[in-house]
């Protein structure tokens, strides 16, 4: 079984079928304030609903953002502390990704933009076309900028429509990762993308890099 995790906007938990991409277990909240707190009370239900234990992990699914910081690290952490005590791998996917899966399955017409919510009056971004298939993005501007900021990332782009999204379904970035398994084909870098320096920050650590 896989096991899958997105905070980068709600918390989202899922077992998913890796032969079948469907999810066996899911738990999810819109609230982006509580990762903490709901993140391991949903990884036992999910695993206790899903009638499986740690050694059944074949594989963790970790969304990585974009994010804030505050929130993305809670899954990731996660995630990769999960997958280190079992002994299995983490499959990092771009979080939006599980977003143009719905549309595409939607059977959407068109080129759409998939928005989450980066607080300080700003927006994460990444741009698909009618196939579900992320062609700019991910990246990080004002509402109000975001345009302007696909067309620099995508030369002569136009009628985008916008998605804006609450939360994540992990259990659609499992799916993902079911296919790519299937399929043989990679998994995204593994670097979280957070797009800008924390608001916290350790004297003397080194400053993240941007994305």
């Amino acid at each position: 079984m896989l096991l899958a995790i997105d905070t980068s906007a709600g918390t989202s938990v899922a077992v998913v079928d890796p032969t079948t991409g469907t999810p066996v277990a899911t738990r999810d909240t819109e609230d982006s304030r509580r990762h903490a707190e709901v993140i391991g009370p949903f990884l036992a239900e999910a695993l206790a609903e899903a009638g499986i234990t740690g050694p059944d992990v074949t594989g963790v699914v970790a969304g990585m953002g974009p994010g804030p910081f505050t929130g993305l690290r809670v899954g990731i952490a996660a995630a990769r502390t999960f997958a280190a005590a079992v002994g299995v791998p983490v499959l990092p996917l771009v979080s939006h990704d599980a977003v143009a899966a719905d549309e595409r399955d939607g059977r959407r017409d068109g080129p759409f933009v998939v928005l989450t919510d980066a607080r300080r009056r700003e927006v994460y971004w990444s741009a698909y076309d009618q196939t579900g298939t992320r062609v700019a993005g991910p990246g990080l501007a004002r509402p109000a900028d975001l345009d302007e900021a696909i067309r620099a990332s995508r030369p002569g782009a136009v009628g985008w429509d916008r998605v804006t999204a609450l939360s994540i379904p992990a259990w659609r970035l499992g799916s993902l990762a079911a296919d790519r398994l299937r399929s043989g084909a990679g998994f995204d870098q593994d670097t979280p993308l957070y797009l800008r320096e924390p608001d916290v920050t350790v004297p003397g650590a080194p400053k993240r890099v941007k994305q």
